[in-house]
């Protein structure tokens, strides 16, 4: 097979799935692995694809990376879907970290339960959770980052680091099975690191668009996720996919 239609193959195939690992590619063509490296180096370089560590993803613009306001309207009925399932799961009591999103302000809003502290770095959060006499609010300070509304940085982390909770309820840009929970923006991505290390339960909050995405900043492996939460619209494979591989996934 010539290089042309091999890497014209590739592209289908990526097409499919958004990722591949090279030890795959390799196998699937029949061929060294520095021939399948060497393929995804011409490809990067024609603007066909990005190189990861040990394979490629689609070559969508991994920093790109949308404002809280252009979020807030995008997928809305499936962010409310999100956040019901997710609220359902906080029992009166708890201890939980929300982090900032668009996602995870509509889990604040459909809190029923009683009792509950919760800490966040949003301020949209900490504002809708203000009304509720029966929730203690924790905000954790940091450099307010305005394009997400968040607070991040040494400061936020600093502050996390001072709790121990039963849930933290993580956001995410992109979900995949061999980049794990990523994000567009490295400072964010380690103020989310500092909530997942707190946490006795690690769940991932995002729709269906976030599955097969992969962002510049990696949060964590898909082994520190407990569970994830999504929208019904996704699709049956990619549900059978992350099953298979441990990961709970709730509809």
């Amino acid at each position: 097979m010539f290089a042309e239609e091999r890497q014209e193959k590739i592209m289908e195939m990526l097409n499919r799935t958004s990722s591949l690992k090279v030890a795959e590619l390799a196998n699937s063509f029949n061929v060294s692995e520095s021939t399948i490296r060497r393929d995804l180096q011409d490809m990067e370089q024609n603007g066909m694809l990005t190189r990861t560590h040990g394979g490629a993803v689609v070559n969508s613009r991994t920093s790109f990376e949308p404002s809280f306001k252009e979020k807030e309207t995008e997928r809305h009925d499936e962010k409310v879907e999100v956040g019901v399932i997710a609220a359902s799961m906080i029992e009166d009591g708890d201890t939980i970290i929300l982090d900032s999103g668009t996602t995870s302000l509509e889990i604040a809003r459909h809190i029923t339960s009683h009792n509950v502290t919760v800490i966040t770095n949003s301020i949209d959060i900490a504002y809708e959770l203000s009304l509720r006499e029966d929730i203690e609010v924790i905000v954790a300070g940091g450099n307010l980052r305005k394009n997400t509304r968040a607070m991040v940085g040494h400061i936020t982390e600093q502050t996390l680091s001072n709790f121990r909770v039963d849930i933290a309820f993580i956001g995410a840009n992109g979900i995949s099975m061999e980049e794990g929970i990523t994000t567009p923006n490295f400072t964010e991505a380690q103020t989310k690191k500092s909530m997942i290390k707190v946490a006795n339960r690690v769940i991932v909050s995002a729709d269906s668009s976030k599955f097969n995405q992969v962002c510049f900043s990696v949060i964590c492996p898909l082994k520190e996720v407990n569970s994830i939460i999504t929208s019904s619209d996704v699709d049956e494979s990619i549900i059978k996919g992350y099953r298979d591989s441990g990961v709970e996934i709730l509809r």
